[in-house]
């Protein structure tokens, strides 16, 4: 998913208007906001708490990519190009957030060409992110998957 957690760094006008769109919602720990494979239905911004995101592995595993939390924007690319997600996404503990469906999402962006601009910046910076990490990888082929999970989570 290009991992789809963007911190944001958005206008007052934009988070005003996604804030308009939709309420917040609670998530209990543990609950899932988004399930890999399924259709892209929305973007959640995470308001407080923190979530995981998990890549699945195979054989009913999954591997902890990362935790993120409030000023995240999840599941950005996804709903862009019209893809299934590519992770899942659970509550690591109590979690606040803001679900904009799709379609209002695309709708608020046709009617907004400069909010556009900020979520192509957004898609560019997720990115670039992605390319560190990349090049971190390769920099220690040998390290354990594991041990970079223990590092995550501490």
């Amino acid at each position: 998913m290009s991992l789809q957690r963007t911190q944001v760094r958005l206008s007052p006008d934009l988070l005003q208007a996604l804030h308009g769109v939709k309420p917040l919602q609670q998530f209990p720990k543990g609950s899932t906001l988004i399930r890999q494979s399924c259709a892209a239905k929305g973007i959640y911004l995470i308001k407080s708490g923190e979530v995981r995101v998990l890549l699945p592995t195979g054989q009913n595993q999954r591997q902890l990519l990362e935790v993120v939390g409030p000023g995240t924007m999840l599941g950005l690319s996804e709903n862009m190009t019209g893809e299934n997600y590519r992770v899942t996404v659970e509550a690591g503990d109590q979690t606040t957030a803001v679900f904009i469906p799709r379609a209002e999402f695309l709708s608020l962006l046709r009617e907004h060409c400069d909010f556009c601009m900020q979520v192509v910046r957004l898609l560019s910076e997720d990115l670039d992110g992605l390319y560190e990490k990349f090049r971190s990888i390769c920099a220690h082929p040998g390290r354990p998957r594991n041990r970079l999970l223990e590092e995550q989570l501490q």
